[in-house]
């Protein structure tokens, strides 16, 4: 080979070698995040990420879904963390070994709303429960996520503790997201359960009101979860705990406390005061 053309090659791997490390730079600081809907639909994420971006330099892929596809994201290892509200689902998540250094984040909580008219008159009710069993018996429109999602799940376990397995014309179960069945629900004059975070952020939009609310049972708190690098290699676990400790973070915690829609606090941080009271 000429030494002109062995230099060529040479200069041409040197640069697909240097190319190759950029794109693996570029791929390491970006972040695959699956989160609920109602985190996106509630506009906290506008808020949260970009400043964890100026922060870190990541650069994060959201992908809004129900918790429980969240999970199934994460026990794939198509995403590097989760961002959830299903305590329960979870625990098993980690305890499968999908998922690694669970924290705390965040909560609200679950209302009940419905049509101004109320037809199955449970306004002011302040047991969740007995409020759905109402609902079924006079077989008012009820609409469902139906999603398997963080607020689905909480149905269920309402509908479990009420012994209804709810099924007729008056339950839809719409597969959609928390803002399009809030929107459905509008649209039927029914009832759903919804987070008051993206109550509160779509509520001037709805011809509905809260009819059902302060049951300690409809508490909504919020977890991060790193997807365990022990299983997918190729995880950003890096990125993933980078995330957790900000969010977890004074800076992050400030964020999600000072978010409000028409002066409205949608969520409140947890992190600190979890990690303080662990201490003592």
């Amino acid at each position: 080979m000429k030494l002109t053309n062995l230099l060529t090659f040479i200069g041409a791997g040197i640069l697909l070698l240097v190319v190759a490390g950029a794109n693996a730079a570029d791929q390491n600081k970006v972040l695959r995040m699956a989160t609920t809907t109602s985190t996106e639909n509630s506009g906290l994420l506008k808020d949260l990420l970009p400043a964890f971006e100026k922060a870190s330099g990541y650069t994060v892929h959201v992908t809004p879904v129900g918790t429980g596809k969240a999970l199934r994201m994460g026990r794939d290892g198509d995403v590097d963390v989760v961002l959830v509200h299903a305590p329960p689902s979870e625990k098993k998540f980690v305890a499968a070994g999908y998922g690694v250094n669970r924290r705390h984040v965040m909560y609200n909580d679950f209302v009940i709303v419905g049509p101004a008219n109320d037809p199955a008159k449970i306004n002011g009710m302040k047991d969740a429960v007995k409020a759905l069993a109402k609902i079924a018996k006079d077989k008012a429109i009820f609409v469902s996520r139906g999603d398997d999602s963080g607020t689905n799940k909480k149905e269920n376990i309402l509908w479990k503790d009420a012994g209804i397995k709810p099924k007729g014309k008056w339950y839809r179960e719409a597969g959609q997201g928390m803002g399009k069945v809030l929107q459905m629900t509008g649209e039927m004059q029914g009832y759903t359960l919804t987070d008051r975070g993206t109550w509160l952020f779509m509520k001037d939009k709805l011809p509905l009101k809260i009819v059902v609310q302060g049951d300690p049972k409809l508490f909504n708190p919020y977890g991060v979860i790193a997807v365990n690098p022990g299983r997918y290699p190729d995880i950003n676990y890096t990125g993933a705990m980078a995330f957790i400790a900000w969010i977890t973070s004074p800076a992050g915690q400030a964020i999600i406390g000072k978010y409000r829609v028409n002066g409205k606090q949608l969520f409140i941080p947890t992190a600190l005061k979890i990690a303080s009271d662990s201490i003592h």
